[in-house]
């Protein structure tokens, strides 16, 4: 037996992309940097260092997400490792992603803590001024088949 669970949370690096399978199927690409605090060994501090891990969220809960996220934007998110690998020109690439299953959002537009949700229930972020209301949530669909990435690889 294996466990594939991930859990983490950090600043969305670009604005998120969002696209549709040939089956119709929308696929929410994003990518989401995680700090990884180190003792600098010259000066004894601590320091950061960037991990950047990008994320892919499918269905119809990925349509609405796409609604509430942008550039900078600190999410928490839960899902599972799933790597894939194919050939392009000749030379072998590969890559490692989270799939998402789970996402909170973790600040506002105005760069405040916010509720995020609880027992499964999200929360979109809302306007300064206006309460928060829940976020369409739709059942978690199964991933398409790995064809979804040959022609999306930006490298």
């Amino acid at each position: 037996m294996s466990i594939n669970r991930v859990n983490i949370s950090g600043n969305l690096t670009r604005d998120p992309e969002l696209r549709a399978t040939a089956g119709g199927t929308q696929v929410l690409s994003f990518g989401v940097a995680v700090n990884d605090r180190r003792r600098n060994p010259q000066t004894g501090d601590w320091e950061d260092y960037p991990n950047f891990v990008d994320c892919t969220m499918f269905g119809t809960r990925a349509e609405a997400v796409s609604r509430y996220l942008s550039k900078g934007a600190k999410v928490a998110i839960e899902g599972k490792l799933r790597y894939s690998s194919w050939e392009r020109d000749g030379q072998r690439r590969s890559k490692l992603e989270v799939i998402v299953d789970e996402i909170e959002f973790m600040s506002r537009g105005n760069g405040g803590q916010g509720s995020g949700y609880g027992q499964g229930q999200g929360y979109a972020p809302a306007p300064q001024g206006q309460p928060q209301r829940p976020m369409p949530q739709a059942p978690v669909q199964t991933p398409p088949a790995v064809e979804v990435y040959d022609e999306d690889i930006p490298f």
